[in-house]
């Protein structure tokens, strides 16, 4: 850790700077030293440094000047100030301009170890923070998005426009079609990606904890709160908070989050100071909203407050050209994550998946399509491999392409038939019973289908 740590070490003082230098080398860091703050720039302008320890008062410059172009170039370098004139006043406006912390003269070595050991903590947490981002960023992308069927290009193009706005956005569509995914793209390729991303599930956590878990609330505020909590809406400052199933949110919240879309504030339960927030609004639900509000289920305010950009998620059945791109998709994926070779699906399992009308939408899709990477031994995906749900519902259904009928109905009843003597044991009596079939009839049929007959 400490080999690879690089620190700059900035300070008039050739004696003092000559022996804090060895005294670093030898606990372990890479080290340059320079005497002015002109050498100092010059260095960050050319190499990356994790901290920059600098003298507060130099003959050519100062070290506010240096920790501000250090900040500038890399705002994951941590500088600490070494200063024999401390103050109060000299500490604050260190810390405001971002300094990590800072050390007096005569120089403690042990306390400045200490204190570059935290620097180089939290250098380490702010690098992993902006690599997560950026892989979110990566996956969040819109090109990540599976879907070339004209439904999803529409939505594709209004996503491109929404991006470019702060404007609240409400996503409908049913279970399973991507609200999520929609929702996280959006806030990654916006400017706001940056800042934080809070998710809610609002119908899944109990009404009673619902606001505190909102909007927060101050010590006191009810049995049990011993401390205050910070709401989701203030942790999103800044930033996105996605409010998913929008639709099951009780009247009584509906009202307040009415007052914060309004005037652009909170206040946490229990407290009479509202807080300033700068949010961005993204919401999603599954429930025709407009029927809602004429049950009297929602407020009509509301929606027309959270419905400024409707942005509706059309469901597999209508984007069947998207199926096929999903199934590779998927499988290419858990392959992958399974460490096995990717599948070869054969003609007549690949039209079952087209055929399916998927009522759970992509998720369903993708469900099954882990299942037949986990369950399929061989390197070829047949018909017999998927579900029988798929498999059975698919055979029934016609599709724009067409279907050839008698061997739709030939391949429904070889499945009707291993279905029964599954749940016969292999007994043909027993099986032809459940086909209201005479046994005869049955081998016969089996014996015109190729079926074993052991």
């Amino acid at each position: 850790m400490k080999e690879r740590t690089r620190i700059l070490l900035i300070d008039d003082e050739e004696s003092g700077r000559e022996a804090l230098s060895l005294l670093l080398k030898h606990a372990g860091y890479q080290l340059k030293g320079t005497a002015t703050g002109k050498e100092g720039l010059e260095l960050l302008a050319r190499e990356k440094f994790d901290i920059v320890i600098t003298d507060l008062f130099l003959p050519d410059s100062n070290g506010i000047d240096i920790l501000k172009r250090a900040k500038e170039q890399s705002p994951q370098t941590e500088v600490i100030l070494i200063t024999g004139h401390a103050s109060a006043e000299t500490a604050v406006k260190a810390m405001k301009e971002g300094a990590f912390d800072y050390i007096t003269k005569p120089l403690n070595f042990e306390e400045l170890n200490f204190i570059i050991a935290k620097a180089i903590e939290k250098h380490q947490l702010l690098n992993e923070n902006v690599y997560l981002k950026k892989q979110l960023q990566d996956k969040f992308e819109l090109a990540n998005i599976v879907g070339s069927s004209p439904a999803m290009q529409q939505v594709f193009a209004l996503m491109k426009r929404i991006v470019k706005t702060d404007s609240t956005v409400l996503i409908s569509g049913e279970s399973g079609t991507g609200k999520e995914l929609v929702a996280k793209a959006i806030h990654f390729n916006g400017h706001r990606r940056t800042n934080p991303l809070i998710t809610v599930h609002c119908g899944a956590i109990p009404e009673n904890l619902l606001e505190s878990e909102l909007f927060g609330y101050v010590r006191g505020a009810f049995t049990g709160a011993a401390r205050d909590k910070l709401g989701k809406f203030e942790a999103a400052d800044g930033g996105t908070i996605f409010l998913d199933e929008i639709g099951t949110m009780p009247m009584q919240l509906q009202t307040k989050l009415l007052r914060v879309l309004q005037e652009q504030e909170v206040e946490r339960v229990g407290s009479t100071r509202p807080k300033k927030i700068d949010v961005r609004i993204v919401a999603a639900t599954n429930l025709n909203l407009e029927e809602e509000v004429k049950k009297g289920n929602f407020r009509e305010d509301l929606f027309y407050r959270l419905n400024v950009i409707p942005l509706r998620l059309p469901p597999l059945r209508e984007r069947v050209e998207d199926i096929l791109p999903l199934v590779r998709h998927f499988q290419a994926k858990f392959c992958k994550e399974m460490g096995r070779r990717q599948l070869v699906l054969t003609k007549d399992a690949l039209e079952a998946l087209e055929g399916y009308p998927w009522p759970g939408n992509v998720r369903e899709l993708e469900n099954v399509m882990e299942r037949i990477v986990a369950l399929t031994e061989a390197d070829t995906v047949t018909l017999q491999d998927l579900p029988p749900g798929v498999r059975n519902e698919s055979l029934t259904r016609v599709t724009s392409k067409g279907v050839d009928l008698v061997k739709t109905l030939t391949e429904i009843e070889r499945s009707m038939i291993n279905d029964a003597l599954a749940l016969s044991d292999g007994v043909k009596a027993r099986a032809a019973t459940l086909l209201n079939l005479n046994r005869t009839t049955l081998v016969e049929k089996m014996r015109r289908l190729g079926m074993p007959l052991q």
